[in-house]
């Protein structure tokens, strides 16, 4: 068994933490291609990165030990998956749930004070995925709470690399669906139709879907959703607080919303990095990784990548947005793109035009979230 290379970094030390992008980028200028005991090879340039997206057959997304469909799988396996979940996020179904979409946002931004301070991830941000999430699955009101309390025990079970927590919320999330899934086979009269009972009649190469493929695959929408969607919502809610000329150009101009929703979150991003494998020896970044060596892609600090991006740190509105890794590349580009896009520029409508003003509380800090979450713990502001 080869030793183990020496450490470049630490990605769970309290300054990473602290500031994940200023350490990311630090990395990519330094060591960009750096070896972790907690990540295993981290990358952090655009080109590295890029070169892995599209190279699937060196660097594979079988990570996991549990079925993950269609994100842990490769070809030919991932393109007969692929084929199934991409309608679900076709254009006219994506159309068809924005006015949900739009009253779900519209009744929270309602609810939040005037004139007072708003912890918007737990006002806004986290209720919004988690409902945006339900409505679309099909879900009732009573799954909201679990889905919220689900996603922090993953991410702590995730931090820590405990696997037997990590199991264990596995194994609570397929008690989620097996309920769901159990309503519906035993509704008396045919149920509303909805995702999650359009899965129970999905085939793959003429079979039907396995339940541990369907859990599979609502797992990955719900963590993609609830996670990323709460992420970058308080992200966003940020950069208007702490940029007062970018809020009153959003406020004057809302056309401008797709554009900078993309901009920012290019600059800031929801979602830290994914994992991959190497399937054979290969040689990256002056590093060589053997068969089997552990890869994280670092998404923020790639769309940071001033060989790339002119002035990375600036928010730029009109940027060109063609090498944004926002939404990833290649064969695992994420699918559900177009309805994330969508439910970002409803809520973020939703909270400028329901607000006159929105600025950071100075009397009360700011915590950013720990790994693997992105964005932030806690987040306060003050509503007008």
């Amino acid at each position: 068994m080869r030793d183990a290379p020496a450490r470049d970094w630490d990605p769970t030390a309290s300054d990473v933490q602290a500031d994940p992008h200023a350490a990311h980028d630090t990395m990519r200028e330094r060591c960009p291609v750096a070896y972790s005991d907690y990540a295993g090879w981290t990358l952090f340039r655009h080109a590295d990165v890029e070169r892995v997206l599209h190279d699937p057959e060196r660097f594979s997304n079988a990570v996991s030990t549990h079925v993950s469909v269609p994100n842990g799988m490769d070809p030919p396996q991932h393109t007969a998956f692929r084929k199934l979940i991409e309608p679900y996020f076709a254009a006219h179904r994506v159309a068809a749930f924005e006015p949900e979409c739009r009253r779900i946002a519209g009744a929270l931004v309602h609810t939040l004070d005037r004139g007072a301070a708003v912890e918007l991830m737990c006002e806004l941000a986290e209720p919004f995925a988690v409902r945006v999430q339900c409505a679309f699955l099909g879900w009732p009101e009573s799954m909201h709470e679990p889905l919220r309390e689900w996603t922090r025990k993953n991410h702590a079970a995730t931090l820590a690399r405990d696997r037997a927590a990590m199991s264990a919320v596995a194994r609570e999330f397929a008690d989620h669906v097996d309920q769901m899934v159990r309503a519906r086979r035993d509704a008396v009269d045919v149920p509303a139709p909805d995702i999650t009972s359009a899965l129970l009649h999905e085939t793959v190469n003429g079979r039907a879907l396995h339940f541990d493929e369907i859990v599979s695959i609502l797992r990955n929408w719900t963590m993609g959703e609830v996670g990323t969607i709460a992420a970058a919502v308080g992200i966003l809610g940020y950069h208007l607080a702490a940029e007062p000329a970018l809020q009153r150009r959003l406020r004057a101009q809302p056309d401008a919303l797709p554009e900078a929703i993309e901009e920012i979150l290019r600059l800031d991003g929801p979602l830290l990095s994914n994992r991959r494998v190497t399937t054979r020896a290969v040689a990256i970044g002056g590093r060589r990784l053997e068969v089997g060596a552990r890869i994280e892609i670092s998404w923020i600090a790639a769309n940071r990548d001033p060989a790339v991006f002119e002035a990375p740190a600036q928010c730029r509105i009109e940027r060109d947005q063609a090498h944004n890794l926002l939404y990833g590349a290649g064969i695992h580009l994420c699918p559900g793109a177009a309805l994330s896009r969508m439910e970002l520029r409803v809520v973020l409508t939703a909270l400028l035009a329901g607000t006159g003003w929105i600025g950071l509380d100075a009397p009360r800090a700011s915590t950013r979230a720990r790994l693997p979450a992105a964005g932030f713990s806690e987040l306060h502001l003050a509503i007008e």
